[in-house]
């Protein structure tokens, strides 16, 4: 079993020569088969954007392992890692989403149907499900053991909503890379009596409410777009470099490990970030706009943003760490090779699909959506992505030192 100090070799990459044998220059290889398989058996779980996150990380980084450690035998072949990664895919997912079981089941036989049923099939998936029962056992205490313990604010005797806020255990998880959750945890919102925030709160007021006359189709567009915020989403976009000609099956596990471990330590950082300020959302300030302290606020009893307001605090914008880290993590991608048009799509969107020619647009299109959206203020926005970009580089860092 793996320690916590042996997990950072979860995204190492190999000592020695690429597999070169092993790449598929001319479809999806098994690694990004199975990306995409994944996201949607975690889509169809609805678990939540967070947990759905960290489902993510593990799975990727079974995958890894797996990937890994079939290539290194003796006598490795496509067909050893296609096995085990089928094998580490089945074992996370059905022990992290027993109500999957089904369909992880169908995913499992759909991705073994090319290969003969015999006993070295068998003998790498179980070495596949075996590396995923390690990575497992060595990420199972990253859920903090105490009960939900968030308190509402609250008037004694007096009606607040009863909805519960999401998450506000995240910051007590363990980080994959981080050294701990509030490592990059950012200065304050900017004060309510700064001309920043009367700022901020205007083009927010004019943009982001649902009947806005400001607002271009373009960016309603993009602000329903980015009303998703699973696994799915974010990973479509990485699809776009592991599905270039010639990349390495193992270069491509490494790759969605590192981007999937990121973004898990990306949601517990800005979760941190969340409940340490317990900002307020828009649509709670554009209503309370007489009472904020700034005469450059005008209140809109009647304000509601274009998109529904997530379930926990303003800021920063957890959307845009998301994408920072993505397109950090991506950037480095291309040190080696020009990236391609960036792509994905979107089920808020009706599966629409929208691309990029850099992680840079990517990146600030997310952003953008936030705003015109109605949930995020430009600097929260602005802080998300510099926070994601930082944890994008810390990671890489980290990926970078294990191979020394």
């Amino acid at each position: 079993m793996k320690t916590q100090n042996s997990l950072a070799t979860l995204v190492a990459p190999l000592a020695g020569a690429l597999y070169t044998a092993l790449a598929a220059p001319a479809r999806a290889d098994v690694i990004t088969d199975w990306n995409q398989r994944s996201a949607q058996i975690i889509g169809d779980a609805r678990i939540g954007t967070p947990p759905a996150v960290r489902v993510m990380a593990l799975v990727q980084t079974a995958a890894y392992e797996a990937a890994r450690e079939a290539s290194r035998a003796p006598s490795a072949t496509a067909r050893a890692v296609d096995a085990a990664v089928a094998g580490a895919h089945r074992a996370a997912l059905t022990q992290l989403l027993p109500a999957q079981r089904a369909a992880v089941e169908a995913a499992t036989q759909a991705a073994l149907a090319t290969l003969a049923d015999d006993a070295q099939r068998a003998q790498h998936l179980a070495a596949g499900e075996r590396a995923a029962q390690r990575v497992l056992a060595a990420r199972a205490g990253d859920m903090p053991g105490a009960a939900d313990s968030y308190r509402p604010h609250a008037i004694p005797g007096v009606y607040v909503p009863t909805a519960t806020p999401a998450v506000p255990q995240w910051p007590l998880r363990k980080p994959w890379l981080l050294q701990r959750a509030d490592q990059f945890r950012p200065g304050p919102p900017p004060a309510l009596t700064s001309a920043r925030w009367a700022s901020d709160y205007n083009e927010l007021k004019s943009l982001g409410g649902r009947d806005s006359k400001l607002r271009s189709a373009e960016q309603t567009e993009i602000a329903r777009f980015w009303d998703y915020s699973l696994p799915a989403v974010y990973h479509g976009v990485v699809r776009s470099v592991a599905l270039q000609p010639g990349r390495d099956v193992l270069a491509n596990a490494r790759l969605f490990a590192t981007v999937a471990q990121a973004m898990d330590d990306a949601l517990i950082a800005v979760m941190d970030a969340k409940y340490s300020y317990n900002f307020w959302r828009p649509v709670t300030a554009i209503r309370n706009g007489d009472v904020d302290g700034h005469d450059g606020t005008e209140r809109d009893a009647s304000w509601v943003p274009l998109i529904e307001t997530p379930m926990h605090p303003e800021y920063p914008c957890a959307h845009c760490i998301l994408a920072g880290t993505v397109a950090t993590v991506l950037k480095a991608e291309g040190r080696e090779r020009p990236l391609p048009v960036l792509s994905t799509t979107s089920p808020t969107a009706a599966d629409a699909v929208r691309r990029w020619n850099s992680p840079d647009d990517f990146m600030h299109e997310v952003a953008l959506a936030r705003i015109v959206g109605g949930v995020h203020y430009r600097r929260s926005s602005e802080v998300g992505m510099a926070m994601g970009q930082r944890i994008g580089e810390w990671a890489l860092a980290r990926s970078a030192a294990t191979e020394q």
